[in-house]
């Protein structure tokens, strides 16, 4: 007979949250088919074409900005590329440490905060870096990948930390550490490679993921204020 009263197994690692695997997955599943359409073994001689295709169909630009704000298209073909464009990338590599960035950032973020919470900082901050990307940018540069949601997730992470950091009577800048870490990294590639526009996005995804998480952090923006207040 099984003992009831035992206690539940104790697995090696705490698991995902749900809503960050299915963020995993988007990114991870779009990137096998147009991986796979490059290398020929899907779609036919149509299949090498399909990333340019996705990138025209689902990214963003500049261009997008003044066509919904100047020109008035707030048809969702337009609104959904400040979003869609996160989940489509330039090449395996790019997906594959966003993806395992997702993942990483995803599950500690995912384990403080409700599911609803967690998502809505990866898709706003995606869609605040594009808007912030196309109205600041003047070249058309198309902006792709799921980089800026993934620097909201740090923002959160950051804010997660702060608000440790400060209950236990720490230097509360410690919480910053990695955003530094991965500005200082784009700053050294900027000086070999050149830089590339899409660090604006990045950097807004990061501020609006940690001034989000004033909103939707467990006790929302009334707990942040108590504790505020009892320092």
């Amino acid at each position: 007979m099984t003992d009831r009263t035992a206690p539940p197994p104790v697995l090696p690692v705490n698991p995902i949250p749900p809503v960050v695997v299915v963020l995993f997955l988007a990114v991870a599943g779009i990137e096998a088919v147009l991986s796979l359409a490059d290398g020929g073994m899907l779609g036919g001689a149509t299949g090498i074409g399909w990333r340019v295709a996705a990138v025209g169909d689902w990214g963003f630009s500049p261009a997008v900005w003044h066509q919904v704000v100047d020109r008035g298209d707030w048809s969702l073909g337009m609104l959904q590329r400040f979003v869609t464009y996160g989940f489509v990338h330039a090449n395996f590599t790019q997906a594959l440490f966003g993806g395992v960035m997702v993942l990483a950032l995803g599950k500690f973020v995912g384990e403080a905060f409700h599911w609803a919470a967690t998502l809505a900082v990866f898709v706003v901050s995606l869609a605040v870096g594009a808007a912030v990307y196309g109205a600041v940018l003047a070249e058309n540069v198309p902006l792709i990948g799921c980089y800026p949601g993934v620097y909201g997730l740090i923002g959160a992470f950051s804010y997660i930390l702060w608000l440790r950091l400060g209950r236990s009577g720490q230097n509360q800048l410690r919480a910053f550490r990695l955003i530094g870490m991965l500005l200082g990294l784009q700053l050294l590639f900027a000086v070999l490679f050149g830089s590339q526009p899409s660090w604006i996005a990045d950097l807004t995804g990061f501020a609006t993921g940690f001034a989000l998480s004033l909103l939707v952090a467990p006790g929302g923006f009334a707990g942040f204020l108590t504790r505020v207040r009892a320092r």
